[in-house]
């Protein structure tokens, strides 16, 4: 498999290398063709009793000994292995059938999950939780081992079919940098303790289980690709951005100049996570990251809440909320309900509205109540735009439900063309430079064997940002960028060259972004824009960049 670029779903961003350590397989199925005698029953029952209190008090001691998500999660599983329902099912099966203590868990556990998969959405996820259970007390009664995650002394990366509450609670403190599973979803325990714990990952991942045990893996959980041995060089590469340097909470240049250092957040977790790692305040909230698992359409009063978890972590500081980016690698049921040919190319971010108009109404007037309810500094965007008619479209909509600033994401070339006429009908602009590449190129983000058109140093991609960035000066206007661009400590530094005021990430980078920038002077930032926009090449423009950072 050397040299394959597998592609999945990213569900936590960033990037890590390390070699793969395979989570333990299953416990084997219990045989069914085992038949308990009607004197020894009574035994099997009351194996499965004190089993099922064993199990639960495991989960209560590792329950108090997590914190945030993990503590959540954990607690949930106990109180399904305590479940009085479970048990009961499954010593009816011993005495009724004659079942073994074992066999009759797993069968109870396999009926369990088939309802729950059977309701969808959130709840079908809840089957990963059902069989790690199960697991747990099948592993009491026979007095074997419990599989799970394994220690390790050096750096791994875990890859497994899928992971248990349990397990991914586990992860905390760690070896464990980043997380491949072949099955999950957005919502799945996998994705909110990877996010909690700010680790990439990547869950949907097919072939995932046949990467051979301490081959090494690149996870991008930007793109949702998993790389198999790839080259040195990007080892060290993604080693390198992997790396936590502390951040002081404040973004600035060698000679004062400020620049504010956000953070890209996902929902409330990950907002107090970044708050925690003194973030500025929000760059890029993805609205869409709390709806994922709906089949229907969020009513305004439960995005109220979504948007004030996120809102509360950053009282008097700003936080950029982007309208639902729907669509493409991200689609909603109730907002992309059409099979597209093209969808990178179709109805997705703000052009959702041109067919439910009241799904962005809705959306806008439950962020500004939001916004009445805390105290942070709202602002917000609109994604996918490319014409100025689009941005005042929304900029009236969003000023009519009571925002006051309100802005646009610059992904298209076209609205990076138009920076200037668009910074005429609203008030900043933020620079999505992943999909910005993807559609300068023409190259599929997601199509890992395209990774270098997909690249931010591209020289297409700096001069539309360069124009973006003229734009803003020449209005006084903000600029942003809240791509994976913005996490590179030297393309930060020519970001600010080219007119970017802010740069948002995710908050691992911070330190690192924030140490590079005040390595350099806003003079040095300037002469490694003018020569990058002369480059010819990606690596040129890298070369330049470096050169004049240096002094050379």
């Amino acid at each position: 498999m050397s040299g394959t670029v597998l592609s999945g779903r990213g569900v936590s961003a960033g990037r890590a290398a390390a070699q793969a350590v395979l989570l333990a397989a299953p416990l084997d199925e219990p045989d069914p063709g085992l038949t308990v005698d009607a004197a020894d029953r009574e035994s099997e029952v009351s194996a499965i009793e004190w089993a099922a209190v064993a199990v639960a008090d495991q989960l209560r001691r590792r329950t108090s000994a997590a914190t945030g998500e993990a503590r959540a999660i954990l607690d949930a599983s106990r109180l399904l292995a305590s479940d009085p329902e479970l048990v009961a099912d499954a010593t009816s099966l011993v005495r009724s059938k004659g079942r073994t203590a074992a066999r009759a868990v797993w069968e109870t556990a396999l009926a369990h999950e088939k309802a729950v998969r059977a309701l969808g959405g959130r709840m079908a996820e809840r089957a990963a939780d059902i069989r790690d259970v199960r697991d747990r007390i099948i592993a009491e009664i026979l007095e074997v081992e419990m599989p799970g995650v394994p220690e390790r002394d050096e750096p791994f990366v875990l890859v497994a079919t899928d992971l248990a509450p349990a397990d991914t609670a586990a992860l905390d403190g760690g070896n464990c940098v980043a997380l491949v599973t072949e099955q999950g979803g957005p919502t799945s325990h996998t994705a909110i303790i990877a996010r909690s714990l700010g680790i990439p990952a990547v869950v949907g991942v097919g072939g995932a289980t046949g990467i051979a045990s301490g081959a090494d893996l690149l996870v991008d959980g930007d793109r949702g690709t998993v790389e198999v041995d790839p080259s040195r060089s990007r080892i060290a590469e993604a080693q390198a951005a992997s790396i936590v340097v502390p951040f002081d909470g404040e973004g600035v240049l060698a000679d004062g100049r400020r620049i504010a250092l956000l953070a890209n957040v996902g929902g409330a977790a990950e907002a107090v996570a970044a708050a925690a790692s003194k973030a500025e305040g929000v760059g890029l909230f993805r609205t869409e990251f709390c709806f994922l698992d709906r089949t229907d359409a969020p009513s305004v009063d439960e995005q109220v809440d979504a948007y004030r978890g996120v809102l509360a972590a950053f009282p008097g500081r700003k936080v950029v909320v982007r309208t639902l980016d729907a669509g493409s690698d991200k689609p909603l049921p109730f907002a992309n309900a059409d099979t597209e040919e093209n969808p990178a190319l179709g109805v997705r971010g703000l052009r959702i509205a041109r067919r439910s108009p009241a799904l962005l109404d809705d959306q806008l007037r439950a962020l500004a109540l939001a916004a009445a309810a805390e105290s942070a500094l709202v602002e917000v965007m609109a994604p996918m735009v490319a014409t100025v008619d689009e941005a005042r479209d929304f900029a009236d909509r969003a000023r009519a439900a009571g925002l006051e600033k309100v802005g646009v994401m610059v992904e298209t070339p076209s609205a990076a063309l138009l920076a200037s006429e668009i910074l005429e009908v609203v008030d900043f602009v933020s620079i999505g430079t992943n999909d910005l590449a993807q559609y300068t190129l023409a190259a599929d983000r997601l199509l890992g064997e395209l990774g270098d058109l997909n690249d931010p140093w591209q020289p297409a991609v700096l001069r539309l940002i360069g124009q973006a960035g003229a734009a803003g000066r020449r209005w006084n206007l903000p600029v942003g960028v809240c791509g994976e661009a913005g996490a590179d400590p030297t393309l930060a530094a020519v970001l600010v060259g080219l007119g970017v005021t802010s740069l948002s990430m995710t908050p691992r980078a911070l330190g690192r972004v924030a140490a590079a920038l005040a390595d350099v002077t806003g003079d040095q930032c300037d002469a490694a824009a003018v020569a990058v926009l002369r480059a010819a090449t990606a690596a040129d423009a890298r070369a330049a960049a470096a050169a004049a950072l240096s002094g050379d």
